[in-house]
């Protein structure tokens, strides 16, 4: 079942966002990898309420570092265009870890990362067509 499903998915016309939805998907992206490298940053350059936070949450610093280099690297990946549905299920993923912080260790509103976590879900779901090739790939590759 899964050969047919795998030659259906890859003998089906890949269908490409209309004009208007492939721009409003390219601003999305572009405000994904702006608010990324900001944030990024602050966590890589040690601004004191990045610090404060981590401190808050209780890992250690080691991981404000390791989640700075995850958010540059998903910024980078999400605007270039054989990337881009990579970073945005990276920088998703990230607002999943954040969610879960902000509600379970931190005890406080997860509103900033929750918008995030919606933006980088729609660039997704606009490119689902990439998303489904990637996946198709990958399938191929296992056998």
């Amino acid at each position: 079942m899964s050969v047919v499903a795998s030659r259906s998915v890859e003998s089906a016309p890949s269908k490409s966002p209309s004009k208007i939805v492939n721009v409003a998907l390219w601003v999305a992206q572009g405000l994904l990898a702006l608010a990324f490298v900001g944030a990024g940053a602050g966590k890589l350059l040690g601004t004191p309420d990045m610090v404060a936070l981590y401190e808050a949450i209780g890992v250690g610093q080691w991981f404000r570092y390791v989640t700075g280099i995850l958010e540059l690297t998903g910024a980078a990946l999400v605007i270039v265009p054989r990337t881009r549905v990579i970073g945005a299920g990276l920088l998703a993923s990230i607002m999943l870890g954040a969610i879960t912080t902000h509600l379970v260790v931190l005890h406080n509103s997860p509103v900033a990362p929750l918008v995030l976590l919606v933006v980088a879900s729609l660039v997704l779901w606009g490119r689902r067509a990439e998303v489904a090739g990637l996946i198709a790939k990958a399938k191929g590759n296992e056998s």
